[in-house]
């Protein structure tokens, strides 16, 4: 007899492919996270993001996946979909809306209006737990109005998360934040209604306790969130770099920082360990792997494939890292059936 399927699960697949299977999948789809150019239609909301694959095309598409009986609806631009226990959307906000004020950038107001209706919709639906955001945006390294655009996206972040009541320390989603070469603002988040775990890194800094030299607001999210969700545990580890307590390492050398990023993942995987008794592991972990310089393709995934070993499985993508002095940035969620 066959085990039922979890609660919530991903899976990956090339664009090609999600598109041939939009029906099979979009019956049981939450959302899904595209890396591709090429339309794909189906009923789950969908974000597909600006950026060139490097390599791993067959893992570009990644649907988010529940066995619960599924709703969809859209409010002021927001695409979500719902089951009983959890909630996926996607939104897109265009920064050319709003103009530069004494107060806030154009891209500061974008961020706030976009956190805003997510928040505002969480809140009037009853999915007050939000487990893991991913956020892209163009330029994320320029300055502009005598600020970095990535510290104007956190001003926004953390007014909207004010604004709405929510707390900016302690338990915060998993998130990361990476630049795209053009497009528009665009996340997509998961949330729900049984509270989970943020884990912070014993190696770092919580990001939320960034000191003011990285901006006037620190970044707004949790180094990994923990779910326990009917009989499964879900671990989401936020976007995670070569950084030793709030500090950049091993300035421009891509190979030290690989290894530093993955013991930086390593840990939090021995934090979630610690605290569930149970053993999630990284050997078999759908890997997706921002790297800034095309031409550090090769040696990264040679230092991720001796480090992960023969089960690597992964994406490289071409994207701007939050910081101009990190060359990498390493993200994946592991699953665990109690």
């Amino acid at each position: 007899m066959s085990s039922p399927l979890p609660v919530l699960h991903s899976t990956y697949s090339s664009c090609d492919a999600l598109a041939l299977q939009a029906d099979a999948w979009s019956q049981e789809a939450l959302g899904v996270i595209c890396f591709c150019s090429q339309p794909i239609t189906g009923e789950p909301p969908l974000m597909q993001v600006n950026m060139p694959v490097l390599s791993g095309d067959d893992t570009a598409c990644e649907a988010w996946l529940s066995n619960g009986m599924l709703k969809a609806g859209t409010r002021e631009g927001l695409r979500f979909r719902y089951s009983d226990n959890l909630l996926f959307g996607v939104v897109e906000q265009a920064e050319e809306y709003f103009a530069a004020s004494a107060l806030a950038t154009p891209l500061q107001q974008a961020t706030e209006a976009a956190y805003k209706k997510i928040l505002t919709l969480l809140s009037d639906l009853d999915y007050p737990f939000i487990y893991r955001f991913w956020n892209y945006f163009a330029d994320i390294n320029g300055i502009s109005h005598d600020l970095e655009r990535y510290r104007q996206f956190n001003l926004g972040r953390q007014d909207a998360f004010l604004a709405c009541g929510r707390e900016v320390a302690g338990c915060l989603p998993a998130a990361c934040a990476l630049g795209t070469d053009h497009g528009p603002l665009k996340i997509a988040f998961l949330a729900g209604r049984v509270k989970a775990t943020a884990i912070e890194n014993p190696r770092q800094m919580s990001a939320y306790q960034y000191p003011s030299e990285y901006g006037p607001r620190s970044p707004t999210f949790s180094r990994a969130n923990l779910l326990s969700l009917s009989g499964q545990e879900t671990l989401f580890l936020s976007g995670t770099a070569s950084i030793v307590g709030h500090a950049t390492v091993h300035h421009g050398d891509v190979i030290a920082q690989t290894r530093e990023a993955m013991v930086n993942l390593h840990t939090l995987v021995s934090e979630a360990n610690y605290l569930t008794k149970k053993k999630f592991e990284l050997s078999n972990a759908p890997y997706r792997i921002y790297v800034r310089h095309t031409e550090d393709l090769l040696a990264v995934q040679n230092e991720m494939r001796r480090i992960a070993g023969p089960q690597f499985r992964g994406i490289f993508l071409r994207a701007d890292i939050c910081r101009q002095d990190l060359l990498l940035e390493i993200e994946t969620s592991l699953d665990h059936r109690i």
